[in-house]
C-alpha cells in the first residue's frame, strides 16, 4: 500500500479541526437552557416597552385587517413538508418575540418586515418600526392531502399555544406555566420572548422548536417536537429557573371554555343545548384510578384539588361529539380537540388543580387545570420537566374501561338534589340489563357534608349504557364531594365519576 503523504495528513488535520470546530460552535437546546440559566440572574425586563402605544390601541377591526401574505411562508421557496408563517404585533398581543431559524447547527434571524403583510384599510404600514418582531407565528404542515399544508399549531400571546388533530378546529389552549392563578395579588403571565426554528429535512414528518420564556418570577428554556397526524403529538421538554421565590405554580397548564352543558343548572338565553370547548377533566393517578370531573360554569370561582403524587396524566377532553347537542353551525364544537397529557419522570408529591370561573359568555376561557407541586419553588431554584401533550378527536384508550358520557341533576324535595350519571363502553353494552353491576358510591368530604339516601343502576335499552342515579341530602352548606364508579365483583368496569355539590 501506498504511504500517504505528509501533505495530505495535513489536510486531513486541517479538515478536522473544521469539523471540530462547527460541532462546537453548533447551536443546540442546550444554548437555550443556558440562556435561561443566565437570564434568571439577571433584572427582569418587560419587552412591552419596545412597541409604541398607538400600536397598543389599534382596534380589533384594525389588528384582524393585517394579515401575513401566504407566499412570504418561511420554507415555502425550499419544498419542505412545514411551512410558518407569523403574526403581527397589536392589541392583544404587545411584546415582541424575535424568531430564528436553525439549520445545521447555524443560527440565522428572521427579520420582521412589513411587506410581510397585508395591511389591508389600515393606512399606518410606514408607520411600523423596522424589525420590531412579531408577535407568533403558526405552523402549517399537509395533515389531511399531500397537496395542501393545512395548520397544526400556533405560539401566540404570553406562553399559549394550541394544536389540533386531522379534522379539528381549534379550540382550548395548553400554556407554558401558570403563576398565581386566581389569587388575589393577581396572576403573573410568563411569556416566550424568543423562538428557534429547526429546519426540518425535505422527509421530516416533525417540527422541533425551541423557546425561551421569561417573567418577573422565572425563566425557562422549552423544546416542543410537533408531530402532526389523526392525532398530533407535541413533545415537551423544560428547565425552569426561579429569580424569585413563586407562591403558586402551575405545570403543564390547559386553558379552556365551558360556557353551559347538560349538567349546568344557571339559566342563559342561548339557543344552543350545550356551548363548551372541553366538558371535563380527565386524571390518571400512579395506583392506576382514572377519575372524571364533568365541567361546569359556577355562580362564584370554584377550585378543586385533586391529590395524585407523582401523577401519570391529566387533560382537559370534550368527549361531546354530537352536533345535535351543539347546534351550533360557525363554532361546530364537536369538532374541538381533547387535550391530554402523558407526564414523565417523578412530579414529586403534588395536586392537580382544576378552576372554574363564572362567565356569562362564549369568548372567556373560563376554565384552567395544571399541576400544581406541593412544595413552592424558592429563588434559585430549577426544576427540569418532561410531557408529551396529545391533541385528538377521541381514543378509547383514556381510558380504557367504560367511561362517563353524561351527568345531569334536578331539585328533588326540599334540600335534596339528584344526579343522573351515564357510563358507556364496549364492555358496559354486553352486559345482561337483569343482572346490573354494583355501583360504588362515596361521599368524599365526609358523612358531616351529606348524604346518599337512595341509588339505582339500570340499563339504557336504547343505546346500551348503564344509568346511576343517585340522590344527595346536605347536611350543611359545605360542598358536598361525590364519587361513583360500576364494578363487578372485584372488577372495575368503569372509571371514576366525581363532582362537587354546592348546597
Amino acid at each position: 500500500m501506498r504511504p500517504r503523504s505528509s501533505w495530505w495528513w495535513s489536510m486531513m488535520a486541517v479538515v478536522v479541526a473544521m469539523c471540530v470546530g462547527r460541532s462546537a460552535s453548533a447551536f443546540s437546546f442546550a444554548d437555550v437552557v443556558e440562556k435561561a440559566r443566565a437570564l434568571a440572574g439577571q433584572p427582569f425586563h418587560d419587552t412591552k416597552e419596545r412597541v409604541p402605544q398607538w400600536m397598543l390601541d389599534m382596534t380589533y377591526d384594525q389588528w384582524r385587517d393585517i394579515r401575513f401574505r401566504p407566499e412570504q411562508s418561511l420554507w415555502r421557496k425550499e419544498n419542505l413538508p412545514f411551512e410558518i408563517q407569523f403574526f403581527h404585533l397589536g392589541l392583544y398581543y404587545p411584546r415582541p418575540v424575535s424568531i430564528n431559524v436553525v439549520d445545521r447547527g447555524q443560527v440565522e434571524h428572521v427579520r420582521f418586515s412589513p411587506a410581510l403583510f397585508d395591511y389591508g384599510k389600515n393606512t399606518f404600514a410606514e408607520q411600523i418600526p423596522d424589525d420590531i418582531g412579531f408577535a407568533g407565528f403558526r405552523v402549517h404542515y399537509p395533515i389531511k392531502t399531500p397537496t395542501y399544508k393545512d395548520e397544526v399549531i400556533v405560539f401566540l400571546g404570553a406562553s399559549y399555544f394550541r394544536a389540533l388533530g386531522r379534522d379539528q378546529i381549534y379550540g382550548l389552549s395548553a400554556r407554558g406555566l401558570a403563576i398565581d392563578t386566581v389569587e388575589p395579588e393577581g396572576e403573573e403571565f410568563p411569556y416566550f420572548i424568543e423562538f428557534w426554528l429547526v429546519r426540518p429535512e425535505p422527509t421530516a414528518t416533525h417540527l422541533v422548536i425551541y423557546a425561551l420564556m421569561d417573567s418577573s418570577s422565572v425563566s425557562g428554556a422549552y423544546q416542543f417536537r410537533v408531530t402532526p397526524g389523526v392525532e398530533t403529538r407535541v413533545d415537551v421538554e423544560a428547565h425552569l429557573f426561579f429569580r424569585k421565590n413563586v407562591k403558586k405554580l402551575g405545570l403543564a397548564p390547559l386553558t379552556s371554555m365551558f360556557f353551559h352543558g347538560e349538567n349546568t343548572t344557571r339559566c342563559f338565553n342561548d339557543f344552543r343545548p350545550e356551548v363548551h370547548d372541553s366538558d371535563g377533566l380527565l386524571l390518571f393517578s400512579r395506583s392506576g384510578e382514572w377519575l372524571w370531573r364533568p365541567l361546569d360554569n359556577p355562580e362564584h370561582i370554584h377550585v378543586s384539588a385533586f391529590q395524585l403524587d407523582d401523577p401519570r396524566g391529566f387533560g382537559l377532553l370534550q368527549r361531546d361529539r354530537d352536533f345535535e347537542h351543539y347546534q351550533d353551525l360557525e363554532a361546530r364544537s364537536e369538532l374541538r380537540p381533547s387535550a391530554w397529557q402523558e407526564l414523565y419522570g417523578n412530579w414529586g408529591a403534588g395536586a392537580v388543580e382544576l378552576i372554574e370561573l363564572p362567565t356569562d359568555s362564549d369568548i372567556h376561557d373560563n376554565i384552567v387545570a395544571y399541576w400544581r407541586p406541593r412544595e413552592s419553588p424558592r429563588q434559585g431554584d430549577r426544576k427540569d420537566l418532561r410531557y408529551t401533550i396529545y391533541w385528538y378527536g377521541d381514543d378509547p384508550t383514556r381510558p380504557p374501561g367504560g367511561r362517563v358520557v353524561a351527568t345531569r341533576q334536578e331539585r328533588t324535595k326540599e334540600g335534596a338534589q339528584r344526579f343522573v350519571v351515564d357510563f358507556a363502553g364496549d364492555e358496559l353494552r354486553k352486559l345482561d340489563a337483569g343482572n346490573p353491576p354494583e355501583a360504588v358510591l362515596t361521599v368524599a368530604s365526609g358523612p358531616e357534608s351529606g348524604e346518599i339516601d337512595e341509588h339505582h343502576v339500570v340499563k339504557n335499552p336504547v343505546n346500551g349504557s348503564w344509568r346511576v342515579g343517585l340522590q344527595v341530602l346536605p347536611r350543611s352548606k359545605r360542598p358536598v364531594e361525590l364519587r361513583a364508579f360500576l364494578r363487578r365483583g372485584k372488577d372495575v368496569l368503569t372509571e371514576t365519576w366525581s363532582y362537587t355539590y354546592l348546597p
